[in-house]
């Protein structure tokens, strides 16, 4: 019987897979990416019209946190011009400038004290507007007061002089004042030293304005204002 179908010939029929599983794995991967692609479009318009909120609570976004308001420094107040006694000398050659710019001064509201002519030290060497000379206390008090009521004023801190103070003022309450040792210059006292380069004070108007403005508070940092991040 096994001759009767004994196959002859060098030539035989190929056997084909069927493509039925490449096709089931094709339309399993194309239905992930479908899918894939639905949810993040959602995701997308979620976020626009949330603003983001909904990516930051899911935590998919590292968005800085805004930056908090410093809290405003404290700031040492100064001084009232009826606070600040001005010694105005006159270190030019032209005179009257002590005894005009101490009547402006006064009427301004500053305590006037000694007006003069400057110290050999100062006198005909003061080349700029005024030079502002006073006690280290004086550079955030009475100084910047002072400075707004003429302009391109330099300041100079007085070394401390050795003194007994309590002599002094008993001295100076008697009316001995030019014999008595001197003490210490006190953060309020200044000593306005006229110069060469000086005109008049600077307008009332712009003075107050200044002196306003030197007064007013500092605002505080704000918190930056952060966008969608």
């Amino acid at each position: 019987m096994g001759g009767k179908y004994r196959i002859t010939g060098d030539k035989y029929p190929r056997m084909r897979r069927t493509g039925g599983r490449r096709k089931l794995v094709l339309a399993a991967t194309g239905g992930v990416l479908a899918l894939g692609l639905v949810g993040w479009g959602t995701f997308q318009l979620v976020d626009v019209f949330t603003g983001g909120s909904t990516a930051t609570a899911a935590g998919g976004r590292n968005c800085p946190a805004p930056a908090t308001s410093a809290s405003p420094a404290k700031v040492k107040p100064l001084p009232a011009p009826g606070r600040i006694k001005v010694n105005v000398l006159n270190a030019t050659a032209r005179s009257g400038l002590a005894k005009e710019t101490a009547d402006a001064l006064k009427k301004r509201g500053f305590a006037v004290g000694e007006v003069g002519n400057a110290t050999e030290e100062y006198d005909k060497k003061v080349k700029g507007t005024v030079l502002l000379l006073g006690a280290a206390d004086a550079v955030d008090g009475a100084f910047p007061v002072l400075a707004t009521q003429v302009g391109g004023a330099e300041q100079k801190v007085e070394a401390p002089v050795k003194g007994e103070p309590a002599k002094a003022d008993a001295a100076e309450a008697g009316g001995e004042a030019d014999e008595a040792p001197k003490g210490p210059r006190k953060p309020n006292e200044v000593d306005l030293i006229i110069g060469d380069g000086f005109k008049k004070l600077a307008p009332e108007a712009a003075a107050t304005g200044a002196l306003k403005a030197l007064n007013a508070p500092k605002p505080s940092p704000s918190p930056s204002a952060g966008g969608r991040c």
